[in-house]
């Protein structure tokens, strides 16, 4: 199974959103939040994609790739979800390092609050990255969508009328 970035960032945001995406039912195309975020990403840093390369390993796509730095680059809209987009970012690490490139870090950029961070792999985050693989491989192959979680979060999400169809 190819885990993407996307896989990563759902599994510590909301787990039926993580299942619903994982079994082709997505609805992202539908969110003025997705849509947004896009904008942000591509209006931000026009000149970064003449700058710095967009590469593709396995099941991830990193935008901004900064080779002779060896920097990530990941542009978030807020901090609303700052432990998914840091473990995505880390799991981007993690896959360049497993494929031979050493030495990798991580700029998380929230460019509307003007805010960034440095994100950095350890050996321990490692083994938590193993351990969130299997749990995402059991999440997608389960028969049913996990429970609903009633958050904060859920009425902004693009899987909003899905989940609360009936109510």
């Amino acid at each position: 199974m190819n885990i993407t970035g996307t896989h990563i960032n759902y599994y510590f945001s909301c787990k039926r959103q993580l299942w619903l995406f994982a079994n082709s039912i997505q609805m992202e195309h539908t969110s003025d939040t997705v849509y947004e975020g896009k904008l942000i990403h591509e209006t931000t840093y026009p000149q970064r994609s003449s700058k710095y390369e967009e590469i593709q390993i396995g099941g991830i796509k990193i935008d901004f790739y900064d080779p002779k730095n060896k920097v990530i680059h990941e542009i978030k809209k807020s901090q609303k979800l700052r432990e998914a987009h840091v473990w995505q970012l880390k799991y981007y690490i993690y896959t360049l390092e497993k494929a031979g490139v050493k030495g990798v870090s991580g700029i998380l950029e929230y460019p509307k609050e003007r805010k960034t961070e440095e994100v950095f792999l350890s050996s321990i985050d490692i083994e938590r990255i193993k351990e969130i693989e299997s749990e995402i491989e059991k999440i997608i192959k389960s028969g049913k969508a996990p429970a609903i979680k009633i958050k904060k979060r859920c009425k902004n999400c693009s899987y909003y009328d899905f989940c609360f169809v009936n109510e």
